[in-house]
Parts: C-alpha cells; sequence; structure tokens
C-alpha cells in the first residue's frame, strides 16, 4: 500500500494530494459564496418588511430542503443546458459542459448560504440593542456602527457557527464527484478502480477527509480564541 502511494510514477500520491488541495480550494470558494449569500438572506430575514422576510425564508427553505446531490445536478445539468443553447445561438455545434469547478462551488455556496444565514442571524440578534441605540444616540455615522459594533460582533458570535458550516461544506464537496471533477473523492474512486483495492484507497480518502476535519477545527479554535481575546482587550480598554 505504501507504493501504491508514492509520489513516483506507479504511485497515486501525487493525485490524491492534488485532489485534496482541489477539495479544499472548492470548499473554501463555496464558503465565500455562502457568506455573501448568508449575509444577504440573514438581513432579508431581519428585515421589517414582511415580503423581504419572506424571500428570505423562501430561500432557506428551497436550499435546506433540497437534497445536496439534486442541487448540485440541477445546477450542473441546467447550466450545461444553458450554455449549450448559447452556444448554439453563436453557431457552435455539440454538447458544452458547464465548468465542474465552478458549477460545484456555485451549488455548494448556495446551499452553505442557507445555513450561514442562519448563524449570521442569531448573532445579530445576540447583540445588546442598548450599544446600537447607545452609538446612534451619541450621533455615530450608520457606516461606523457596522465597522466598529455590528461587524465586530457579529464576526464573534458567527465564528463557532460557521466552524460547523465549513466542515458540512468540507463533505459536501464529494458530491461535486459527480460533475467529473478529480476532487479526493473522485480521485479516491479512479485509484480504487484502477488497482482494485477498493477499501485501502476509499480508507485513505476517509482519513484525509477525517485529516482536514480535525485540522480545520483546531484552526477555527485557535481564531474563537484570539478573536475572544481581542475583543475583550478591546472592551477593557474602552472601559
Amino acid at each position: 500500500m505504501i507504493s501504491l502511494l508514492s509520489f513516483g510514477p506507479d504511485g497515486w500520491g501525487r493525485l490524491i494530494l492534488s485532489a485534496t488541495l482541489t477539495t479544499l480550494l472548492l470548499s473554501f470558494a463555496a464558503l465565500l459564496v455562502g457568506a455573501v449569500v448568508g449575509s444577504g438572506v440573514a438581513a432579508a430575514k431581519l428585515s421589517p418588511h414582511r415580503a423581504v422576510r419572506g424571500l428570505g425564508e423562501g430561500y432557506s427553505v428551497i436550499f435546506r430542503g433540497i437534497p445536496e446531490l439534486l442541487v448540485i445536478y440541477l445546477f450542473y445539468f441546467g447550466g450545461s443546458g444553458l450554455i449549450t443553447q448559447i452556444g448554439q445561438l453563436f453557431g457552435a455545434d455539440g454538447f458544452i459542459e458547464a465548468p465542474p469547478f465552478l458549477i460545484g462551488a456555485l451549488a455548494i455556496g448556495l446551499i452553505s448560504g442557507s445555513y450561514q444565514a442562519e448563524v449570521y442571524r442569531a448573532a445579530r440578534l445576540a447583540l445588546a440593542k442598548g450599544e446600537i441605540e447607545a452609538a446612534v444616540a451619541i450621533g455615530m455615522p450608520r457606516w461606523r456602527i457596522r465597522q466598529r459594533i455590528l461587524l465586530p460582533q457579529v464576526a464573534r458570535y458567527a465564528l463557532p457557527g460557521l466552524s460547523n458550516v465549513w466542515q458540512m461544506s468540507l463533505k459536501d464537496s464529494a458530491l461535486v464527484s459527480v460533475t467529473g471533477i478529480v476532487e479526493l473523492m473522485r480521485a479516491s474512486q479512479i485509484a480504487a478502480g484502477s488497482t482494485r483495492n477498493y477499501f485501502s484507497f476509499y480508507l485513505v480518502g476517509g482519513a484525509c477527509y477525517l485529516l482536514l476535519t480535525l485540522l480545520s477545527n483546531r484552526a477555527f479554535l485557535r481564531a474563537e480564541s484570539r478573536l475572544g481575546r481581542a475583543w475583550q482587550g478591546r472592551t477593557a480598554a474602552q472601559h
């Protein structure tokens, strides 16, 4: 098994490593897409307007209710069909495949956004109303209220929840293997099918996912600790 994981011409180590990096990039891109979408959906859910709140709730219901794999299929085949039709209008022939990485990041990002929205909404509701009211009372501009009060505290309260969303996106990236992109799951399938060592390579793939999960969890815990100390020091300085 060690020889099969080597980086030589007969080993699969290079493919596994490259696929692991692809998994990280895909998960990170999805997290960023989800952060943008989730922020907007959270703002919609906190809106005083009923129609806007309804849109936010509708988004969450749709993307949290449909299976992740089905969302990926809809975006991949729907996107490929749309690109093919557009290409035919300009004289292109045949089927045009949508970029698997882009589709995967977008699909997982939209799913992630539905969960991040709840994280941001809960973090915003955790803020004491008195702080915002006091800032408004002394005439602090809205942009400075967001910069000095809202964003730091929302980040502090949201970080533990974002850790869970990240873990979910990391595991959901395995579903993108159905589009043909060679991420960790797809690389494990290729290596297992080529060598007939199914158990060994799937075990290696599982170990890689577990390692990524443990390392990212430690990184989030360290970020939480540093952000908490920075906020405590800032609060102490203000008093």
